[in-house]
């Protein structure tokens, strides 16, 4: 299930805070020895400055300390031809890492906690990952991590 660039959708998804819970894509970056995964929580919130919007791919704006990569309504996200109904913004200061067995604990009856929307695009996840890598709003130990 926490496959690398598997793109789950949770009913609802538990934020760390304890506060929150709701409906939630969630993509997973890396896995780590089955103990845990660095992921990204997708939104649709675009804190992009209007002059810097792109439609698709990596903006970078280190003056501002911003990473996105902007996924559009017309990309064909996964493997199985899926898209975003709008647009999806994917933040590097908003990658976290997840305990492996908390989540399987939260998540246990597929189609009822979670389903597995699908695979992300191999182009399109290695760009993602690229993009956040090279990032200086990315944490370095993200960084690292990424790079392995």
């Amino acid at each position: 299930m926490y496959e690398e660039a598997n793109i789950i959708y949770f009913t609802p998804f538990y934020f760390k805070n304890g506060n929150t819970a709701k409906d939630k894509y969630f993509v997973v970056l890396k896995n780590f020895e089955e103990k845990f995964i660095l992921a990204s929580l997708p939104t649709r919130q675009d804190s992009i400055p209007d002059k810097d919007t792109i439609k698709n791919g990596c903006v970078e704006l280190p003056d501002i300390n911003l990473n996105c990569f902007v996924i559009s309504e017309e990309t064909e996200v996964t493997t199985c031809n899926k898209t975003f109904d709008f647009p999806t913004h994917i933040y590097g200061h908003q990658l976290d890492s997840y305990d492996l067995k908390l989540l399987d604990e939260l998540y246990k009856i597929e189609e009822v906690d979670f389903i597995i929307w699908g695979k992300m695009n191999e182009n399109l996840y290695k760009s993602l990952i690229d993009c956040l890598k090279n990032s200086s709003a990315v944490k370095r130990k993200y960084k690292r991590l990424l790079s392995q």
